[in-house]
């Protein structure tokens, strides 16, 4: 048996099952790892060890009892710290924000404590999850466990950094440019950003999901049952779907597959990162798919409308903080939102139709294929001091060409683990399904899974 910090959900469910192990030795065991790693990854936010051991035990109870309380019971999991979870402040990554303990579970930490999970706590974010970046005035640098002097990417950055360095099998990130799919990729994980509304958030906000960030597909889909369920607080959540999430197998012959290895804008991929993804198209092209290229849409004045459109609704909402507490914003994200100082009405609203424009072209684009591929971003991890591959505030965007467009066309897409760098680092395959698809996205990340070639191991303490 692998070290239990290593296990799988699917893996730890059938072991309680079978009463070969319980939730209690589980979660002692990925309290002990984290404990062991975090001074050097520093992913966590809120930890309350004492917390999930009782929550542990109760599920030890309930297993014993052969009455587990839902599909997650007694699986260790950590939330992104802007989930919010009753009796925790939400300091959203910035030491701007009043710490005012929650009053209420989010929708998604509802709908998984009701599956029983182990609530371990949570994990980090920067300033406000805008920046692709483990960088933050309030929590300490997160760091990428593939190697320490890079970085974990974000917004979801202490969720990645926390999955891949085994702090149990469950972590859930947001979304609203890239924050799961991104550190996904640079970390060697699977990331879904379901479309807009299938798991239910609060507050909800165009383009901005909750997803699961995981070591396998299967793990992924097991989450996807209790956070799709119904919650009213999301005015924007589709109708729900009682959806067989585990359902995962999938022929691939005859699907029609696009393949974008040129978004159009941004950064340009790294060599090693185009001969990865290519190398995936060519598998699923042997298992008897389609693979066609397609021809980037989407344009930098379209993206520029959009950082425009950002930019400007973030500088109104930190003019009204007091000066004090405004200077405690990381310098990167004033600078940032400053670009949208004295902005005309007429400019933010040509900004936010760009967002439109931008979504209309997405969906056109990709209607004739059943899936798109392309890489997650254009390059492996960066400098984990930084706080996006550019470090350049005019030009913050141009790593997330690749992912941003799926925000605003509301479809689902995925980051896999398609392959290494020559210095060892994780290559992500981004996979974008049509608008609710989103099993068909989770049928197909878990086709590759199948093909691909073995996996490097996990990263382990440094010693």
């Amino acid at each position: 048996m692998n070290e239990l910090h290593n296990l799988s959900a699917c893996e730890l469910l059938a072991l309680y099952q079978q009463r070969v192990v319980s939730p209690v030795e589980v979660t002692q065991a990925v309290l002990a790892h984290i404990e062991a790693w975090e001074p050097r990854l520093q992913a966590c936010y809120a930890l309350d060890p004492e917390a999930a051991l009782a929550a542990a035990r109760q599920s030890e109870q309930r297993w014993m009892r052969g009455e587990p309380v839902g599909a997650l019971d007694g699986v260790p999991t950590m939330l992104k710290e802007n989930i919010a979870t009753r009796g925790v402040p939400v300091p959203l990554g910035t030491a701007a924000t009043e710490l005012v303990p929650a009053a209420q579970d989010a929708p998604p930490a509802a709908r998984l404590r009701e599956a029983g999970v182990v609530l371990l706590g949570k994990t980090t974010m920067p300033d406000y999850g805008m920046l692709s970046s483990g960088l933050s005035s309030f929590h300490p640098l997160t760091r990428n466990p593939w190697d320490l002097s890079k970085n974990p990417g974000g917004s979801s950055s202490g969720s990645a950094a926390a999955a891949a360095a085994g702090y149990g099998p469950l972590h859930l990130g947001t979304d609203i440019g890239g924050s799961i799919r991104l550190p996904a990729g640079w970390c060697g994980l699977f990331g879904l950003k379901p479309s807009l509304g299938r798991i239910p958030i609060d507050p909800p906000y165009p383009a901005r999901v909750a997803g699961p960030l995981t070591r396998t597909v299967a793990d992924a889909a097991l989450m996807m049952g209790p956070l799709s369920r119904p919650d009213p607080r999301d005015h924007m959540s589709l109708p729900y779907q009682a959806i067989e999430w585990q359902q995962l197998a999938r022929d691939l012959k005859g699907l029609r597959l696009g393949l974008l290895m040129d978004a159009g804008w941004g950064t340009p991929v790294q060599p090693e990162v185009r001969d990865a993804v290519l190398a995936a198209a060519r598998a699923f092209e042997a298992a008897g798919a389609i693979v066609e290229p397609v021809s980037p849409w989407a344009e930098r004045r379209m993206i520029e409308g959009v950082d425009l459109f950002w930019r400007t609704r973030f500088h109104i909402e930190m003019r009204k903080l007091p000066p004090e507490r405004r200077e405690r914003v990381l310098p990167f994200i004033r600078a940032w939102a400053d670009g949208g100082a004295g902005q005309s009405g007429e400019a933010m609203y040509e900004g936010y139709s760009q967002t439109l424009h931008l979504r209309a072209v997405t969906v056109a684009a990709t209607q004739p294929y059943d899936y798109v591929l392309s890489p997650t971003a254009p390059m492996a991890a960066f400098a984990a001091e930084l706080p996006c591959p550019t470090n350049d505030v005019t030009r913050p965007f141009d790593h997330i060409a690749f992912t941003l467009a799926y925000n605003m066309s509301e479809q689902p897409a995925a980051s896999i683990n398609c392959g290494y760098t020559r210095e060892g680092l994780p290559i992500g395959l981004q996979i974008a399904g049509r608008r609710f698809d989103d099993l068909g996205v989770l049928q197909m990340a878990h086709a590759w899974e199948q093909m691909r070639p073995a996996q490097r191991p996990w990263p382990t303490v440094p010693r």
